[in-house]
């Protein structure tokens, strides 16, 4: 009887920290967890005491600090790569194609894990290779998460190289380019990193709503394979959504 009461008293109070994600007035969680008012009130006010919650003393009550710490330090010991190997290898099976994450880290991304595709060849990527984010697919919609001014700050200090004739070198050409990607939800590499090598790509953000990396479906162009870019997009762009919703992405 005992173990059942506490586990009703943690429901409760999961209940109800899960209901401040999205409202923060007692009535409202009282009416989203269907719990009497008095009940939430001594579920907050226990939280308060350990500052897990914060309160305007108004009515109103927010995430605390000792949420905040233990999301951060849980996010620094996260292994994204482990966590989203389940859905790249889904992906991977489903596109045929070869299958990356990559993580940004300043003005590049790395890539943190690859599933070799379907077909009879390797793609020359690897774990830890670096990358540029203009020319990549994986980067490109990294970068479409951005504000144009970041993007901007990011181009004055990285400049546009040319990796392939199809490689966009033109700021304005580019930040349209993202314009694209934010409205059609992941991007296209035309042979633009690597000649030959075309991808598709989508970002992948934190529980802050912040960029922190891409997924990405590669081939070779010249190798015939079913299914459309866009539908591959779209799979791209459900599987990077995924690994976000993992992370805590809003």
């Amino acid at each position: 009887m005992e173990g059942r009461e506490k586990e009703t008293v943690t429901d409760r109070t999961l209940d109800v920290l899960e209901a401040l994600t999205h409202t923060s007035r007692l009535a409202d969680i009282a009416a989203a967890t269907e719990l009497p008012k008095p009940t939430v009130h001594r579920i907050l006010q226990r939280m308060v005491a350990r500052d897990f919650v914060r309160t305007d003393g108004q009515g109103h009550y927010t995430g605390g600090p000792r949420v905040l710490s233990l999301a951060g330090r849980y996010m620094r010991r996260l292994d994204l790569a482990q966590h989203a190997y389940p859905v790249l290898s889904r992906l991977q099976q489903s596109t045929e194609w070869t299958v990356h994450l990559a993580m940004l880290a300043g003005d590049e991304a790395v890539y943190a894990a690859k599933l070799e595709g379907t077909k009879p060849y390797h793609l020359a990527s690897r774990v830890g290779m670096q990358l540029w984010l203009h020319c990549t697919s994986v980067g490109k919609a990294m970068l479409a998460r951005m504000p144009d001014d970041r993007v901007h700050a990011l181009i004055q200090r990285t400049g546009l190289p040319r990796r392939t004739p199809n490689t966009i070198c033109d700021e304005d050409r580019l930040l349209a380019e993202l314009e694209t990607v934010r409205a059609r939800g992941y991007a296209e590499d035309r042979e633009e990193n690597e000649t030959g090598v075309g991808a598709v790509g989508a970002a992948v953000a934190d529980y802050t709503g912040a960029v922190v990396g891409g997924v990405s479906a590669a081939a070779l162009v010249h190798v015939p394979t079913e299914g459309t870019a866009a539908w591959r997009g779209e799979q791209v762009a459900a599987a990077a959504a995924e690994i976000s919703s993992l992370i805590g992405s809003p």
